[in-house]
């Protein structure tokens, strides 16, 4: 890769920046305060060098880009065009990791291993995607084009394209068409929660039942179900808080 190369490529990820995050008011302040960007810089660099046989400056130069930065990227991770990493601490991307083009990454974020693997051992982001922050994807597992990975997920599994995935382990709770070209979806807010969904349908479900012991109460008499009626019937134990004598 040449310095013209590398140079349009930092770019490239300048852009991204000015696109993506609306506090980034410059270009001038997005060199200087970015984190993400810095740390980019560096491991475009550290890759060429590991891709060289250059493995210990490689490792350095990735360890002090840790240190400056809080992002640790290994130099043997492939990562595409127009990148975001917003806010970044603590986000750690494995050797072995590809990330295509324009895809945006949260603070916290895990693209690591299992410790169970050989060979390629992380996962493989596709275009477009949107890992949120605190999310772990583990394992050689596949990420499809413009799905987006909630906060705090955990991924073991493949994920095909279109796609949101949330909870834990991490669950496809929504499925949606193909965005236009260049458009990053962003939204980490009105992700689908299926906890809550099934919450609501467990409601929904006693609601019913208690609505047909009502109307059986009311059938047979019986207070202790039904407390609109006042008379007790024998078949219960009376009237609310009390009970049949042995």
């Amino acid at each position: 890769m040449s310095i013209r190369s590398w140079r349009e490529l930092i770019k490239e990820d300048r852009e991204a920046v000015l696109a993506r995050d609306p506090a980034a008011k410059s270009a001038l302040e997005v060199r200087l305060c970015y984190p993400g960007l810095k740390a980019l810089k560096m491991h475009r660099l550290a890759n060429e060098l590991y891709q060289h046989g250059h493995i210990v400056l490689a490792r350095w130069l990735s360890q002090r880009a840790r240190h400056q930065t809080g992002i640790e990227i290994h130099p043997g991770a492939t990562i595409g065009r127009r990148v975001f990493i917003d806010h970044g601490d603590g986000v750690v991307i494995g050797e072995t990791t590809i990330i295509g083009d324009d895809v945006t990454i949260y603070q916290g974020v895990t693209l690591g291993g299992t410790g169970k693997d050989v060979g390629k051992r992380h996962p493989t982001i596709g275009n477009g995607c949107t890992i949120g922050a605190g999310a772990k994807v583990l394992g050689p597992i596949t990420i499809g084009d413009n799905s987006k990975v909630g906060a705090g997920a955990i991924v073991l599994r493949d994920v095909p394209e279109n796609c949101t995935v949330v909870g834990n382990p991490g669950r496809i709770v929504q499925k949606k068409t193909q965005p236009r070209k260049g458009e990053v979806d962003l939204d980490q807010v009105n992700l689908p929660d299926p906890m809550l969904e099934r919450m609501e349908a467990l409601y929904q479900r006693l609601t019913t039942m208690e609505k047909c012991l009502g109307e059986h109460a009311k059938r047979i008499g019986c207070t202790e179900c039904c407390e609109d009626q006042p008379k007790p019937c024998e078949e219960c134990d009376g009237p609310r808080g009390q009970s049949k004598p042995f």
